[in-house]
């Protein structure tokens, strides 16, 4: 009679064991070194052009069907990538990977791509800093006058405010050197002069009218008794020396202002060297995306190579993360 047990048997293994356990056994089975040889052995017969020649004609094969992105190339009225220096790095990475067979080219075209991409990411924060700094730079190199002569305005004193901004002192050495030319030209200093200069700053008197003010009345006292034309000519060699004393000390005080700005202007540039939050996030999250097509596009092509060089790749892992309500 039939053992009615023996297809069952036969169907769960010779040992009896269940057909889970076995397929278990399949899968954790490793490939034997004799295997592996065997495969290389075998990927060793197609491993596509091996001389210059042929690695040549191969790579043109990528461009006459269109796998080489030249796509990726951005030319316009105000900005045109360099075609060359694209072709160069497509040259670098080719040589590098030789690629074989259309996947492996196309992996190559996709890592060749994603690099361009990563350096045009560079170029536009490049850019942005450029942009910050420059912009800042220009918006306070600005003269904005009507601005700067209502802060001199109203601090109360203008000539005396003017003496702490590098753009002040430069009006004030104009002013003096008006008044010093109009002493050389009519021989004296006159209370006309001065009225200009008042004048001049929204007629309102400062330290530096009022300072001239009471040297005129030192100058016309005539406290020796010189005659007309020597007390004249007294009056404008010693208006001449006070001018120039002036002169004197606002270009020391300019050089010292001059430092000042500098370091001052140097600090606001280094603290725009990063762009603004929003165009950084943007730049960060373009710049991530493109690093993971990079680095997929790598561990395929790496895979790929390896299996056809008769290695045994384990299937890659997966997981798929989900998020309940």
């Amino acid at each position: 009679m039939k053992n009615l047990n023996s297809d069952s048997d036969n169907a769960n293994g010779k040992n009896g064991k269940s057909g889970p356990e076995n397929i278990g056994e399949a899968v954790n089975k490793t490939t034997s070194p004799e295997q592996i040889a065997a495969n290389r052995a075998n990927a060793q017969k197609s491993t596509g052009p091996k001389t210059p020649e042929g690695r040549a004609v191969s790579k043109m094969n990528a461009l006459k069907h269109g796998i080489f992105s030249k796509e990726v190339l951005v030319s316009g009225l105000n900005i045109k990538e360099s075609r060359r220096e694209l072709e160069e790095l497509y040259e670098r990475l080719w040589q590098q990977y030789g690629p074989i067979g259309p996947v492996e080219e196309i992996l190559v075209d996709q890592i060749v791509t994603a690099q361009w991409r990563l350096r045009r990411v560079l170029r536009a924060e490049s850019g942005e800093i450029a942009l910050s700094v420059d912009e800042g730079a220009w918006q306070r190199s600005r003269p904005q006058m009507q601005l700067r002569w209502a802060l001199w305005d109203s601090s109360g004193d203008a000539s005396t405010s003017m003496e702490e901004s590098v753009w002040g002192i430069r009006f004030l050495q104009t002013f003096i050197g008006e008044i010093r030319s109009r002493v050389e030209t009519e021989g004296e200093l006159t209370e006309a002069a001065i009225k200009d200069l008042v004048n001049g700053f929204g007629g309102k008197p400062n330290h530096l009218t009022r300072s001239l003010e009471k040297l005129l009345v030192k100058l016309k006292a005539n406290e020796d008794g010189l005659d007309a034309p020597t007390l004249r000519e007294r009056n404008k060699k010693q208006a001449l020396a006070f001018l120039d004393r002036q002169l004197g000390m606002l270009g020391w005080q300019k050089m010292n202002c001059e430092k000042r700005e500098a370091a001052e202007e140097e600090a606001r540039q280094a603290a725009a060297v990063l762009p603004s939050l929003p165009v950084l996030d943007k730049i960060m999250r373009y710049e991530t995306t493109l690093q993971r097509q990079l680095y997929r596009a790598l561990a395929q092509l790496e895979r790929m190579q390896r299996m056809r060089q008769g290695e045994a790749v384990p299937a890659p892992m997966m997981m798929e993360v989900s998020e309940r309500a």
